[in-house]
């Protein structure tokens, strides 16, 4: 294959920037933490596309920034679809008060981590988890 990263959108009209420099960086981020990359698919879509996606699959009427499907058949290969809804990025990036560049890449490499074994449902591995994306944030070169 000869790009193991695909960025789709869904629903609206949203482009990545640098997604060349943006796929080192993930395959960076994986190759730290000992797994190979197979295959990783993102879908940017709206609220609406990612609300449905969550009460479909995972029975959660709620809206989310995030849904990360782990479709890897073997430990420590990456394998997964990640969607991302790019209406609740840019919101929670106001929120915050960050830029949305860097709440899009923080959201883009959680889904990685969680691909990664790392989980975010109790408030300890929340704090862990944030660590590890304030980390793997500080390895981009763009």
């Amino acid at each position: 294959m000869d790009h193991p990263i695909e960025f789709f959108s869904e629903d609206i009209e949203f482009e990545l920037e640098n997604p060349e420099q943006v796929s080192e960086w993930i395959t960076t981020v994986i190759e730290q933490h000992g797994q190979e990359l197979s295959n990783l698919t993102y879908v940017f879509c709206s609220d609406d596309y990612l609300h449905e996606i969550n009460v479909e699959y995972l029975d959660h009427d709620t809206l989310t920034d995030i849904i990360t499907f782990n479709n890897a058949d073997e430990e420590g290969i990456i394998e997964g679809d990640i969607f991302i809804s790019v209406d609740r990025v840019r919101e929670n990036a106001q929120d915050l008060g960050t830029a949305f560049k860097d709440e899009l890449h923080r959201v883009i490499i959680h889904g990685v981590l969680h691909l990664l074994g790392f989980r975010d449902k109790t408030e300890e591995e929340e704090t862990l988890m944030r660590k590890q994306e304030d980390s793997s944030l500080s390895l981009r070169k763009f």
